[in-house]
């Protein structure tokens, strides 16, 4: 791993601690042996990755972050990041701990300018977004990609889209890009880089580099995914539009955002989330965003001159062993203080807690700072799982465990049950 190339990785974090303090404990497991923290936080963020990074004597760069534009945040991170590489990750996901290196090991493909992994959603298990292409009007299109992943290049009006959470970029390349254009408050900032950075070189989709993104509550959602406004989304899209498309593009593009909005408030309206005056509220609240991007004034986008810093690595990452700690859900007590010995010991564990039902899994990075699964003994934890299937609890164990092991560096072994009554 000695000739990995070094990572900077960035960190934009507003008001949302708890979600912060789970993302900064899965950093400091990163097997990458050269890997760089810097966050961007608002002020009792930057206190609390401080007081995080002091216990375990380790350091970052924290950067004070003005809130309200994720471009400018991400951009203040850039410009202190001293890595050949740059990855990006939001405050409410977690990195497995191969994350940062199989990101970072796509870049020693000279044409390389981009890399993005697979991103798993609130379940832990079934994938929230896995690759697409983005075309000049800001609309995905699904990628299919193998496996191993691959390399592909960009061509006139058409980018592979690095998603937010869960991509990196080789720095020098960002920085002679303009890095992150401040005209996209929130939305589309990443496809954009995506289009521009087209002109530089490939872009690598790295399947398991993964990273459990929660989706949590912010100024413009609620926990559940519910908007509370549309107008950035609105805004970006035009922005987007004005950048990258031909106006005789315009009117379909917008039409189309305007029915994908409509039907995504409608949706949450049924379902009882919202209020039917709810509806017409966020539709005005996005054609606001429409009209005001149309008017904004948008720089030409220049090269970033950075400051020259050392770089200073994380202490304490890199390979590890790991451990597999399962047994039954009631056991909660005792299979947490066999992860904290675990964690004190310099170990990577991973709980398997299995309840004698077919609930269907789940599983997330705890906030003890390790990687738990939860459900029953004949529940599914694919979708391609029947609903229910006998298992002998040691067989099951080691079927979840060869799944994770593709992930972190997780030996599959042959548990005992330690209770064999159901």
């Amino acid at each position: 791993m000695n000739d990995l190339p070094t990572i900077s990785v960035i960190v934009v974090s507003w008001q949302r601690h708890d979600d912060l303090r789970r993302c900064l404990m899965s950093l400091q497991q990163q097997d990458h042996p050269a890997l760089e923290l810097v966050v961007v936080a608002d002020a009792s963020g930057v206190d609390l990755a401080s007081r995080i990074l002091s216990a375990t004597g380790g350091q970052a760069r924290l950067i004070p972050n003005p809130g309200g534009n994720i471009s400018v945040a991400r951009n203040l991170g850039l410009m202190q990041a001293a890595g050949e590489v740059v990855g990006f990750i939001d405050d409410d996901a977690a990195a497995e701990p191969t994350w940062a290196r199989r990101l970072a090991a796509a870049f020693h493909d000279p044409a390389v300018a981009a890399a993005t992994g697979f991103t798993r959603g609130r379940n832990g298990i079934s994938l929230q977004w896995r690759a697409a292409g983005v075309d000049a009007t800001g609309h995905d299109h699904p990628l299919e990609v193998p496996d191993q992943g691959g390399i592909w290049n960009g061509r006139s009006g058409y980018a592979i889209k690095p998603v937010g959470t869960n991509c990196a970029f080789r720095r020098a390349m960002l920085l002679q890009a303009g890095g992150f254009d401040p005209a996209y408050r929130f939305y589309l900032d990443d496809a954009d880089v995506g289009m521009r950075l087209a002109a530089y070189g490939a872009t690598a989709v790295v399947p398991l580099a993964q990273v459990q993104h929660g989706f949590a509550a912010s100024t413009r959602r609620r926990a559940d995914r519910v908007p509370l406004d549309l107008t950035d989304i609105g805004a970006s899209t035009m922005v987007f539009l004005r950048r990258h498309a031909v106006p005789d593009l315009w009117p379909t593009a917008l039409a189309r955002l305007r029915a994908e909005q409509r039907q995504r408030v409608l949706r949450h309206m049924v379902a009882g989330r919202i209020l039917p005056g709810d509806v017409s509220r966020l539709l005005a609240s996005l054609e606001a965003g429409i009209t005001e991007a149309t008017k904004r004034n948008l720089p030409r986008i220049t090269p970033l001159q950075p400051e020259v810093l050392r770089f200073q690595p994380l202490a304490g990452i890199g390979p590890r062993p790991a451990r597999l700690i399962s047994g039954r859900i009631w056991q909660g007590h005792k299979l947490a203080a066999q992860a904290r010995r675990a964690l004190a010991e310099g170990e990577l564990p991973t709980v398997i807690r299995l309840s004698p039902t077919s609930l269907r899994h789940h599983a997330g990075f705890t906030e003890g700072g390790w990687w738990e699964q939860r459900g029953g003994l004949f529940g599914a934890s694919d979708r391609r799982d029947p609903p229910f299937r006998f298992w002998r609890f040691a067989r099951r164990v080691a079927r979840e465990a060869a799944h994770w092991a593709k992930l972190r560096p997780l030996v599959p072994d042959e548990p005992q049950d330690p209770d064999p009554n159901p």
